[in-house]
């Protein structure tokens, strides 16, 4: 499905750009923040072709789209105003709990450069293998320009996460980078390493370097964003632009420098201590705890809570034990997932599986989860038993790593220090891998797992073979569900409607009918589960769980609701033949539109097929389709 589409069907689903306020994206997820969770259509968004699931976690309503992520980003922005807002503003009147929004918090402003941070870990990685292997010598002109583009990223953290965060607490990005220079300058960096007192008006400053720090520049930027405010609303409209900035680093820089980035410090050594102390414990334990409950964590975005905790152990003592033990668990559901590739009998999802493989290589385990091992169950159990295994062997052998980066392969490198040996680090690190990766693979080909293939008996094969397109008494079918006609006019088959959308099946299987009366009536007993404002598209999950998508006429939605009238909400439970939406016939083509309306399943491929009539002239509450399942 074109990406562009994508991102219109979200935005709608999410409940229209009017219910967003702010989005991003991170690998495989469109991580909004909604006014109203409510008012977003769940179930159509997991029935979309182009949503791979729905994850409402840390504050955040997570649109899990897939590697194709950030072009649908790009199209959801290209076709909103959502990226002139510069922040937040929360208008929701629910409240969150405490670690819901330290999660959205910081999953808002590491997500934005986190591509960027990533790319750099794994040069950074190529380079120690490089100087370790013979190939690059630390003191060569080429290794030390790749140095400064793998490093830059680290040391000028403050920079990135400035802006990130102004955004992410609404306030001015370019006063918080300004601030974030501030803590950077060459000459507060001579002072520090002369070790010279200094004092500001007579109060002392703490002295220390910011390079590569995580939490003074988010606290700076966080009570930057209060002292913005109060200088907006009492400095005069006409001197704003140049009063307000001034007064912001008058205030802001001292302040951080005398109170604030020590106590970022402190917070930062405190964490780090609680780390270590937790670790030094037991490694093994450890390791296994992080392998086995990762892919749990990540489900539900508390592995967010995480990154501050990498960051300020590579910044404190230049290494991180974290990593490493995460890394089984992300491929062990890449073995699961190949495990369920080799078993399955479904076609679609032995393709899922297998691309999914793939990906989980990459550390992008998203698709794998929530696309197949999650979804069959078992799968998932076995990754997180072999990523426990995988972890307490790589947290016992004490495996560090000292770049930044995705928990991909691709950090292996990472693991290689020019003051250890190969063997000691990255060897243990591919044994715990590797193991864990076999044996997902292993206990999912001989546990086996409940395959998706739905179960045909002979009635419904004789039913599927005999019956397709006809009409035949849908009672003859062992499992169905029958829908009836919600228009009077003229059938036309999907093939024929005069949108690719609607005739390839993409949005999936159905009939069309060209209507003669303007009432659109309900073709089940279900739940309306999505109204357009406009009042041309209307959504119904059947109280059986078949979810059918009516749209009145094609291109319509530019008539803005001129000729529909609405008579349900969403939310509201309808029976057969309740009416639905009135529309006027003729002014849809006086206004240059067709009226034929394609009633689709898009939940088709969840159902053996989708049987459909033989009849060209329909009534209301006539036979249409049957759903086999």
């Amino acid at each position: 499905m074109d990406n562009k589409q994508i991102a219109q069907d979200v935005l709608v689903l999410v409940g229209g750009e009017e219910n967003v306020n702010s989005v991003v994206h991170c690998a495989t997820r469109l991580r909004f923040k909604l006014k109203d969770a409510k008012k977003a259509n769940r179930a159509g968004l997991e029935a979309h072709e182009g949503v791979i699931t729905v994850v409402e976690s840390g504050g955040q309503y997570q649109v899990v789209i897939g590697s194709n992520v950030n072009e649908v980003y790009k199209d959801l922005m290209a076709i909103s105003n959502l990226d002139q807002s510069t922040g937040e503003k929360e208008e929701s009147g629910e409240k969150s709990s405490f670690l819901s929004t330290l999660i959205d918090i910081i999953s808002g402003i590491f997500t934005p450069f986190l591509g960027a941070m990533a790319g750099a870990g794994v040069l950074k990685g190529f380079l120690s293998l490089a100087t370790v292997m013979g190939w690059l010598s630390a003191t060569s002109g080429t290794y030390i320009v790749l140095f400064a583009a793998a490093d830059g990223i680290f040391n000028f953290l403050p920079f990135f996460l400035a802006f990130t965060a102004a955004k992410k607490f609404n306030t001015n990005q370019f006063v918080a980078v300004g601030l974030a220079a501030a803590l950077m300058h060459p000459m507060m960096d001579a002072a520090t390493a002369a070790g010279n007192a200094i004092t500001f008006f007579g109060i002392p400053i703490t002295l220390m370097s910011y390079a590569s720090t995580v939490i003074p520049i988010i606290l700076a930027v966080w009570i930057q964003s209060y002292v913005e405010r109060f200088f907006t609303k009492v400095v005069p409209e006409f001197i704003k632009i140049i009063l307000v900035p001034l007064l912001v680093l008058l205030v802001m820089v001292p302040l951080t420098f005398i109170a604030i980035g020590p106590l970022g410090g402190f917070i930062g050594d405190g964490l780090g201590y609680v780390y270590s102390m937790i670790y030094g414990l037991s490694p093994m334990v450890a390791g296994a705890f992080m392998g086995g409950f990762w892919q749990v964590l990540v489900i539900f975005g508390m592995h967010w809570g995480f990154v501050p905790i990498m960051m300020t152990n590579l910044s404190q003592v230049g290494y991180d034990t974290m990593v490493p033990m995460l890394l089984p668990a992300v491929l062990a559901q890449g073995g699961a997932a190949l495990g369920v590739f080799l078993k399955t009998k479904d076609t679609k999802m032995k393709a899922l599986a297998g691309s999914s493989t793939l990906t989980a290589f990459f550390g992008i385990t998203e698709p794998t989860v929530y696309g197949v091992t999650l979804k069959l169950k078992k799968p998932f159990i076995y990754g997180c038993i072999s990523g426990a295994i995988g972890g307490a062997i790589i947290g016992f052998a004490g495996v560090k790593n000292f770049a930044f980066g995705l928990v991909s392969i691709l950090s292996l490198p990472s693991f290689i220090s020019t003051d250890s040996a190969i063997a000691s680090n990255v060897m243990v690190a591919i044994i715990g891998t590797a193991i864990a990766f076999v044996l997902a693979l292993v206990l999912t080909l001989i546990l086996g797992f409940d395959d998706v293939i739905p179960t045909v008996t002979a009635a419904t094969t004789t039913a599927t073979t005999e019956g397709l397109n006809n009409d035949t008494d849908p009672s003859t079918y062992i499992e169905k569900e029958v829908i009836e006609s919600p228009l009077t006019g003229r059938a036309v088959l999907l093939k024929d409607v005069a949108d690719e959308a609607f005739a390839s099946g993409a949005l999936g299987k159905g009939m069309a009918i060209e209507p003669t009366v303007g009432e659109l009536t309900s073709p089940v007993t279900g739940v309306v589960t999505i109204v357009f404002p406009t009042g041309h598209a209307i959504g119904i999950t059947s109280d059986d769980g078949t979810e059918i998508l009516m749209h009145i006429g094609m291109d319509t939605v530019q008539m803005n609701g001129d000729g529909f009238t609405t008579h349900v909400k969403q939310g509201e439970h309808v029976t057969v033949g309740q009416p639905l939406v009135s529309f006027d016939i003729e002014k849809i083509k006086a206004a240059g539109f067709p009226v034929i309306t394609p009633i689709v399943v898009t939940n088709s491929a969840d159902f053996l097929d989708v049987l459909t009539t033989e009849k060209t002239e329909l009534k209301g509450k006539d036979y249409l389709m049957t759903v086999v399942i």
